[in-house]
């Protein structure tokens, strides 16, 4: 499946955040990419474009392509709750994302080629599929083979968040979904109702 492989930079520029974490080139350059960046930081964009822009920006933040987003709106509109904030639980259930909470990758790209290399395994049975849900109470683990990457434990080593709705058990590699994020747990700077809005039109 096709996914953004581009420079990462030029996207967080666009959406004036680092939406793929610590970025040294955003940091130098936060303004709009392009010959005139800076001039067009001044212009005022229509509601449809706000719109379109917060949707992207959450797809770029979890890696998720136009069909896979658009199948999690529809499934979020048929449940329980509040659309956009199911939308965003169900793209944080997702067991790339989850991989990428416990620290074992430094990216969700790098968590979702790690699921894809059968790296990873969910209640100790390999899982290839990085957009596998998750439910409460399923264990995310390291392949045991896989535990003495050198690239696993350096992202470990470096790992310092700790999120209510995960435990991690470090000596075991493994780490337990524990229950589905409420909005305010969830760190990701996007606002779903802009999104919402968008889908409904």
């Amino acid at each position: 499946m096709a996914r953004y492989v581009g420079p990462k930079s030029k996207i967080a520029r666009k959406f004036g955040e680092a939406i793929f974490g610590e970025d040294k080139s955003f940091e130098r350059k936060n303004y709009p990419p392009g010959q005139h960046g800076l001039a067009s930081k001044r212009s005022k964009k229509s509601e449809y474009a706000v719109q379109l822009m917060e949707k992207q920006k959450a797809k770029y933040t979890y890696g998720v392509l136009e069909r896979q987003f658009s199948n999690m709106f529809k499934k979020a509109t048929r449940s329980h709750g509040i659309t956009g904030e199911v939308l965003l639980q169900l793209c944080e259930s997702r067991l790339d994302n989850v991989v990428y909470r416990f620290g074992i990758s430094t990216s969700r790209s790098g968590a979702r080629q790690l699921v894809s290399h059968r790296h990873i395994t969910v209640n100790g049975e390999i899982v290839n599929i990085p957009s596998y849900s998750l439910k409460p109470g399923d264990v995310v683990g390291v392949r045991e083979k896989s535990k003495s990457l050198a690239t696993i434990e350096e992202s470990l080593s470096r790992s310092s968040n700790v999120y209510e709705w995960l435990s991690w058990n470090a000596d075991k590699m493994e780490g337990t979904f524990v229950s589905v994020p409420q909005r305010v747990q969830i760190p990701e700077n996007i606002k779903e109702q802009l999104i919402v809005e968008l889908y409904s039109k």
